[in-house]
């Protein structure tokens, strides 16, 4: 069998809607577009032909008049398979769709993991294949903080940028949480249960900012807690167990612990529970970021510091598709503790 292109002939086209809703075809291209000159009851004829006739706008000719692809890339620096195993990415990405989706705009999402991926990356930026981008998890020094601007796309980062000291890169719009003001509910909370040797698995300080942050929100609290109760992971369940054996083998005689995430607070307290060490008796734990997925179904369940992450999401995109702005915007999301049994 021999597959032959598509007739078109019997696609409806914006003159047969000018024709059947008696009307010219730049009133029904304003309705279309949703353009509110129009009278409401031509609006209505408009839309009842539209759908009478099964008209779908022709993109490609809409690209070349407002020069706009409908889509937005969203960009993460690390490994593809990351999003779909953090709740945290999966919660994020769910608020960026359904924002650009009221916009009547998709998300294309990229990945940037090894070197090579940065031209592949910037060609495909810089290509007119989207309107703009948003981008998280970067390092001190990204090509991509650089890249967006040089290409003139408009971008907005998820976190506060890291940049190199002494970078004068023009600024960036960013959407963030409370990270400091969050770990120091967090670590106040525990010095009121009266614990007094008090432990925190911190992020990595070379990837984001809200690492960074929650240790600073941890030290404003407890300025002179030695080094050895501070212990670095990876924001991974794995890490979070990790970290929580290195400090059980500094410090045995610690009783709480802050984790600078939900994921790494579960890895935590299976290292504990494999210690035998009881919690909260023995050692209490809060977390940060409140994922319901983990912080309800932990054994026990978790307190925690709560942040919207679709909400974050959410932001990400509005700012994004913002226009006219005189300085580049930024959003912060406060925080709050959510008290469960762990601590």
């Amino acid at each position: 069998m021999v597959l032959t292109p598509r007739s078109h002939a019997h696609r409806p086209t914006l003159d047969d809607v000018a024709r059947r809703s008696g009307v010219s075809k730049s009133t029904v291209s304003r309705v279309v577009n949703g353009e509110d000159r129009v009278r409401a009851e031509v609006v209505d004829r408009v839309r009842r032909v539209v759908a009478e006739l099964g008209y779908v706008p022709n993109q490609a000719a809409r690209q070349l008049v407002t020069h706009r692809t409908g889509a937005v890339a969203v960009v993460a620096a690390q490994p593809e398979n990351r999003p779909f195993l953090d709740p945290f990415f999966d919660l994020l990405l769910r608020g960026i769709r359904r924002e650009l989706a009221l916009h009547g705009a998709q998300a294309v999402l990229l990945f940037v993991d090894e070197p090579d991926d940065y031209p592949r990356v910037a060609d495909y930026l810089g290509g007119g294949h989207v309107d703009g981008a948003i981008l998280f998890s970067l390092r001190p020094g990204d090509r991509l903080h650089e890249m967006t601007g040089r290409l003139g796309l408009p971008a907005v980062f998820g976190g506060r940028p890291l940049l190199r000291d002494g970078d004068t890169a023009r600024a960036h719009a960013y959407v963030d949480g409370d990270n400091r003001g969050g770990a120091r509910q967090a670590v106040r909370h525990l010095v009121s249960l009266g614990r007094r040797r008090i432990a925190t698995v911190t992020g990595p300080h070379d990837q984001e900012n809200s690492a960074a942050d929650r240790l600073a929100g941890y030290r404003d609290v407890l300025p002179d807690a030695p080094a050895d109760l501070v212990e670095r992971a990876d924001y991974t369940r794995e890490g979070g167990a990790g970290a929580m054996a290195a400090l059980l083998d500094r410090r045995p005689d610690l009783d709480a612990v802050f984790v600078a995430s939900d994921l790494m607070a579960s890895g935590a307290l299976q290292t504990l529970r494999e210690r035998g060490l009881a919690v909260p008796d023995d050692v209490a734990v809060v977390g940060f970021d409140d994922l319901a997925s983990i912080a309800e179904t932990t054994d026990p369940p978790l307190t925690t510091v709560h942040q919207d992450v679709p909400e974050m999401g959410r932001l990400m995109a509005r700012l994004l598709l913002r226009e006219g702005a005189a300085q580049p915007p930024t959003a912060i999301v406060p925080t709050r503790l959510v008290r469960r049994a762990s601590a």
